[in-house]
């Protein structure tokens, strides 16, 4: 396993880091027997980085991560969990969630503790909640010893929040698809330039990069001089960056542990990447790209809208679904997400006032009957 510091905070954490969102399930419930598997094998081949969150498994997660990294194993690793934001409403909240955690885990300190799912508005939230008095009492006592955030926003805002505190570490999503989405490339490079330790989340877009892919994508990765498999060349193209410090993966099987341990072995060289693997990731972005049915960037100039359309999560699951082939899966989380909002797009009155503010140009009244035609036919 290959290593590399975590920013101004210089530890020394393993390239691949173990998410523990996407633990085997049994009748409903993680399997327990195989997590403990999992996450030791990892732990013996040189994995030092867990990461969990409150509500990963509907709240199972850490209670079983903690049962797992009884026996010596704790004391191996740096521990990451995460501030529930969303259940935030005073101060003392912050408190009662984290002590939760620490029962949970079975431990007396968090390693790496990051701020869940930081938003405009849930930063916001969390700032009026006495949110940096917090974070200065829990590293102060130690029961902390690095706290930083984790981001799903537009760039202005990712570097608002950079700039506000003195944070440790980020953790934002980033792959050869979203060098422009959210903090992106820009966001990532700002984050280094404050020494910011960096972790990535979401390597394979969910799996997205790896599973069901089109024929064109076997091809190119088929054709290549260069053998890897899908996911190879999307852990290449992240391990390439020195920025990175940890790529998280939220393995479910122990074969998909094996393979991201060998990728990292073999792949996890920063600063390595031939012209010829450039040219085949370049090829796969194009690819994925091209089945882009709405330039849009997520601005979010274009709302609110007056009678509520979330315009920018339309236009995002509409493209993935062209680009992933994943129909039935995202119009789950259509229905999910907007339904349940009632900000779905066959709410559109075709007033037009979006499309005065769009930077894009982009012919919202139209693209949201192609949203309803593929998700609400």
């Amino acid at each position: 396993m290959l290593y590399r510091k975590m920013g101004k905070t210089n530890e020394e954490v393993s390239i691949l880091g173990f998410g523990c969102m996407r633990f085997p399930t049994k009748d409903g419930k993680i399997d327990e027997v195989k997590a403990t598997e999992m996450v030791r094998y990892a732990i013996d081949n040189g994995v030092n980085y867990i990461d969990t969150a409150y509500p990963y498994h509907n709240g199972e997660s850490e209670p079983v991560v903690g049962e797992i990294l009884k026996g010596g194993y704790r004391e191996k690793v740096k521990l990451a969990t995460k501030l529930p934001t969303w259940l935030i409403t005073s101060r003392e909240d912050m408190d009662k969630y984290f002590n939760e955690q620490l029962e949970r885990l079975q431990t007396n300190y968090i390693d790496f503790y990051l701020i869940h799912n930081l938003n405009k508005e849930s930063y916001r939230n969390a700032k009026e909640n006495g949110l940096f008095e917090f974070i200065d009492k829990i590293k102060e006592e130690k029961k902390a010893r690095y706290v930083g955030f984790s981001f799903h926003d537009t760039i202005d805002v990712y570097k608002e929040i950079i700039d506000d505190y003195d944070w440790d570490f980020t953790q934002i999503q980033y792959n050869y698809i979203d060098e422009e989405y959210q903090a992106g490339t820009e966001g990532l490079l700002y984050a280094a330039s404050k020494d910011l330790g960096i972790i990535i989340m979401e390597p394979l877009r969910g799996g997205a990069l790896v599973n069901n892919v089109s024929k064109k994508i076997k091809d190119i990765i088929e054709k290549s001089n260069v053998q890897k498999n899908a996911a190879g060349w999307a852990f290449k193209f992240l391990y390439n960056r020195e920025e990175i410090s940890v790529v998280l993966s939220g393995m479910s099987t122990i074969e998909q542990i094996i393979d991201n341990l060998k990728i990292a072995d073999s792949e996890g060289i920063k600063n390595s990447m031939t012209e010829e693997e450039e040219t085949v990731i370049n090829q796969l972005k194009d690819e994925f790209k091209s089945k882009i049915k709405v330039n849009c960037t997520g601005c979010k100039y274009c709302v609110p809208c007056p009678l509520g359309v979330s315009i920018p999560t339309c236009f995002e699951l509409l493209n993935n679904s062209s680009m992933f082939g994943n129909v039935d899966t995202i119009k789950e989380n259509y229905y999910s997400y907007l339904e349940s909002e009632k900000s779905h797009a066959s709410i559109c009155v075709e007033c037009g006032a979006c499309e005065e503010k769009c930077p894009q140009h982009i012919d919202i009244r139209n693209k949201l009957k192609e949203v309803c035609s593929v998700f609400e036919a």
